[in-house]
Parts: C-alpha cells; sequence; structure tokens
C-alpha cells in the first residue's frame, strides 16, 4: 500500500507573507462597510418606523398611516392599550424593536462564537469558514433591501442573521493574524487592517451619504434610498471578501483535530480550563470584569447613537451620517492623543480618564435639545475622541496582566467576551425603553456601566497584577 506523501510546506517567505496580509487587510475594508452604513446608520431609524407603522396598521386602521407615524405618541398617550407589535407571541414597542433584535444577536454571538472559533482553529478550513461566514451575511445584508411597508419582522431576522455572521466571520479573520505575521510584525500589520477598515467604512458611508442627499433628483424616495445604502454594504461585504479568499492560505493542523465535533468540544474545554485557570490570577479576573462593564456601555452607546439622534433628537439622517463620518476619522487621532497621554501619565490613569469623559457625554444626553445638529456634532465629536484610545489601550493592559505562553487562550476569550459584551446594555436599553418610551433615558442609563468599570479598575493592583502574571512591570502603567 503506497505511503501518502506529507503535506508541501507552505511559504512563509517574507514576500508570501506580505502577499497574504495584503489580502488580509481588504477583509477588515470589506466588512466595515456593513458595521457602519447598516448598524451604525440606518437600520435603527429605518427599522423603527417600519414598526411603527405595523402597529399604526393594526392598532389605528381609521388614521392615515402618514398622520399616524407622526402622532404615533400621542396616539399610545391616549390609548395606553395599544402601539405593541408582535415579536413571536410578546408585545414590543416599535422605539424597543431594534434594542430587542439587538439583544438577541448579540445573545447568539455568545453561544456561537466559541463554535466558530473551535471549528477554524481545529478544521483547519480557515479560509472556507471566512467565506462561509461573509457570504451569509453579506446576502443578509442585501436582503434588507426588501424590508418595506410593514416587514419589521423580516429586518428583524434579517439584521440577526448578519450580525451573527459578522461576529463570527471576525473571530476567524483575526485567527489569521499569528499565521500571516511575525511577532515583530503584528503590531503594525494589525494596525494597518484596522485603519483600512475604517477607511473602507467611511468611503462606502460618504458614497451613500451622496445617494441618501440626492435621493429626490435620482427619482427615489427617502426609504427607497435607504434600503438601496444597506443593501449595497452587503454588496461591498460581498465583493471585496473575494480579495482575502483568493490571498489568504489554510494551514495543517493535526490529523486527529479535523472532525469538526471534537473540535467543538475539545474547544469548549479548553475554554472550561481557560476559565478555570483565571482563578490563579484574581487580579487579571479583576480587570477582565472591569473591561467588559465599561466596554458593555462603549458598545451600547455606540450601537444606539444612530437612533438617539432621530428618535430623541428628531435629526435627520444627513445629520447621523456626518456625524458618523466625523467619528470614522476623529477616533483615529484620538487614539494617538490618549497614547500620548498614557505615555505622560500612566495607561491606567488615562482609561480611568477616559471613562469619566465617557459619564459625562453620556449625561449630556438628557441635555441636548431637540432638533440641535449642533450639539448632536459636539457629543459625537467627544465621543469620538475618547472611543480609539479606550479600547486600545484596555487592550494593552490586558496584554501586562495574562501569562507568556497562553496569550492565544485569554485573548480569545476576551474576543468572545468583547463580541457579547454589549448583551447588558441592550437589554438594559430594551427595558427602559419598554417602561419609557424614551431614548435620553435609555442612553442615560449607560451611565452605570461606566461608573462601576471605573471603580472595579480603580480597585485593580495592576503592578500586582502583572508580577503575578510573570511579567515586568513597565516604568508607567
Amino acid at each position: 500500500m503506497p505511503v501518502p506523501a506529507p503535506p508541501a510546506e507552505l511559504d512563509e517567505s517574507p514576500a508570501a507573507r506580505r502577499r497574504e496580509q495584503r489580502g488580509w487587510y481588504f477583509y477588515d475594508w470589506a466588512n466595515s462597510a456593513f458595521y457602519t452604513t447598516v448598524i451604525s446608520v440606518f437600520l435603527g431609524p429605518y427599522l423603527i418606523p417600519v414598526a411603527r407603522s405595523a402597529a399604526c396598521a393594526q392598532d389605528f386602521p381609521g388614521v392615515p398611516a402618514e398622520r399616524c407615524s407622526a402622532d404615533f405618541d400621542t396616539l399610545i398617550a391616549a390609548n395606553p392599550g395599544l402601539g405593541y407589535v408582535d415579536v413571536l407571541g410578546a408585545d414590543i414597542r416599535p422605539a424597543a424593536f431594534f434594542g430587542l433584535i439587538t439583544t438577541v444577536a448579540v445573545f447568539l454571538q455568545i453561544v456561537l462564537l466559541p463554535i466558530a472559533g473551535a471549528l477554524a482553529d481545529h478544521t483547519g478550513r480557515k479560509r472556507e469558514l471566512l467565506g462561509g461566514f461573509a457570504y451569509v451575511g453579506a446576502l443578509a445584508a442585501m436582503g434588507l433591501f426588501f424590508v418595506d411597508g410593514d416587514r419589521y419582522m423580516l429586518g428583524g431576522v434579517l439584521f440577526v442573521l448578519a450580525n451573527l455572521a459578522y461576529g463570527c466571520s471576525i473571530v476567524v479573520y483575526d485567527s489569521f493574524l499569528p499565521q500571516i505575521s511575525t511577532p515583530e510584525e503584528r503590531d503594525g500589520v494589525s494596525s494597518r487592517g484596522w485603519a483600512i477598515g475604517y477607511l473602507g467604512g467611511g468611503l462606502l458611508l460618504a458614497l451613500n451619504l451622496v445617494l441618501y442627499l440626492q435621493h429626490e433628483s435620482l427619482g427615489l424616495t427617502e426609504g427607497e434610498s435607504v434600503r438601496i445604502c444597506m443593501a449595497s454594504a452587503g454588496l461591498w461585504w460581498a465583493t471585496f471578501t473575494i480579495v482575502p479568499l483568493l490571498r489568504l492560505r489554510n494551514r495543517p493542523v493535526p490529523a486527529h483535530e479535523t472532525t469538526a465535533l471534537r473540535s467543538v468540544g475539545g474547544s469548549f474545554r479548553q475554554l472550561g480550563r481557560t476559565l478555570s485557570e483565571l482563578r490563579r490570577y484574581p487580579l487579571t479576573l479583576l480587570f477582565l470584569v472591569a473591561y467588559l462593564v465599561y466596554n458593555d456601555g462603549v458598545q451600547t452607546v455606540i450601537g444606539n447613537s444612530a437612533a438617539f439622534a432621530s428618535e430623541a433628537l428628531k435629526l435627520d439622517k444627513t445629520v447621523q451620517i456626518t456625524a458618523i463620518l466625523m467619528v470614522q476619522f476623529v477616533a483615529f487621532f484620538g487614539a494617538l492623543a490618549l497614547g500620548a497621554l498614557a505615555r505622560r501619565i500612566g495607561t491606567k490613569r488615562t482609561v480611568l480618564a477616559s471613562l469619566v469623559l465617557w459619564t459625562a457625554i453620556v449625561a449630556t444626553a438628557v441635555f441636548v435639545r431637540e432638533g440641535e445638529a449642533l450639539q448632536f456634532y459636539l457629543m459625537a465629536f467627544a465621543i469620538a475622541i475618547v472611543l480609539g484610545g479606550t479600547q486600545a489601550l484596555s487592550r494593552s493592559l490586558f496584554s501586562q496582566v495574562i501569562p507568556k505562553g497562553r496569550e492565544a487562550e485569554y485573548f480569545s476569550l476576551l474576543q468572545i467576551s468583547d463580541k457579547g459584551s454589549a448583551f447588558i446594555g441592550s437589554l438594559t436599553v430594551t427595558v427602559a425603553l419598554q417602561l419609557t418610551n424614551s431614548y435620553r433615558i435609555a442612553i442615560v442609563s449607560m451611565v452605570i456601566f461606566f461608573v462601576v468599570g471605573f471603580v472595579l479598575l480603580a480597585l485593580t493592583n495592576l503592578p500586582k497584577a502583572i508580577r503575578a502574571a510573570g511579567n515586568e512591570v513597565p516604568a508607567r502603567i
């Protein structure tokens, strides 16, 4: 019986790595369009009126649709038992619908991201998994074009599917980084991918802003232009995903790990061992909990910013889109500024200061006047200053308090937690909207996440945590 030939060794020369790296960058360029165009700008403000139209048709059939939508709050104030939409048998306020589907999407990510990571690590089919998740998400995003009239449930299902596929694809995408770069290259490769993602997402959003502003001259209604913009994000995602699929290469894995079922079971066992080991590093665990709490607030504020602008401030989509565009570029400089500040006063103090600023920014949501675009721009500018720095410096701190040789396990735990961290925040917003029907109160409720995160981080003895992990304490931390 012939002996099978060993698998051919991959070319890992600098030229081959650079080729893969250039392909890898393009996936950030591809998927960031979905996050900026769909999640950050268009879907929330569009889907809430769709749900409201369904509630109007159901509960106020004698009121003209346009009048019902304009006077919806007045109508439900006069008829407190009406103005709900049905979601799997539950009565949900239209204003709370987007928060509900976001909560569902995040919860499913918490459950399924470890499985995606298991399949990526143990089957050796990362490229195929990346393409599969990407195209499921892209097709679901393109399907948002058909969400009109009262099809709020179609929009909800497509968003949950696209968001889940997006999260799974990011897990697989990130897992390529150690394979396509040496330790010396990794910071630069990761940073360039992040930067190119900002550029890609911002570019498509700028093009969509032109389409939205010119929709009348193009013979489109406002709703049609929004649906085209959301579908364009899926088309962009699908088109540019071709580049990494052509450039990235699978690496061989041990034969006994290629069975998917074994891979999933082994992954969960390893995750359990990592969680159990965290008890040996209580200060590392304390920092991780602090990060999850305040990052929950960060992600929830960003995810609900467009809906806050449209529902609480009654600002049009032009203001929302231009604010997001501004955030895309200001956040880059904000991260650099906070990094420079950390070198002067220490990383922990800088993160704590950023949390104070987050608390102040969110608290001002009560005072931003309806229709005041300038006040919203100032609020968005302040968020952009602290956004990138808070997350970048937190990641830097976490790298100091984990044991050497176990970085991948601990960062995979952080990644899973980061993708699913907005669950409680989204749930808090949903409950606040369900009880008060006020986006101002919902956004201000995020203050508690920044305050609790600040306290937990302040209580973390970082030098002691770093020494306990077996690492050298930096001169300034």
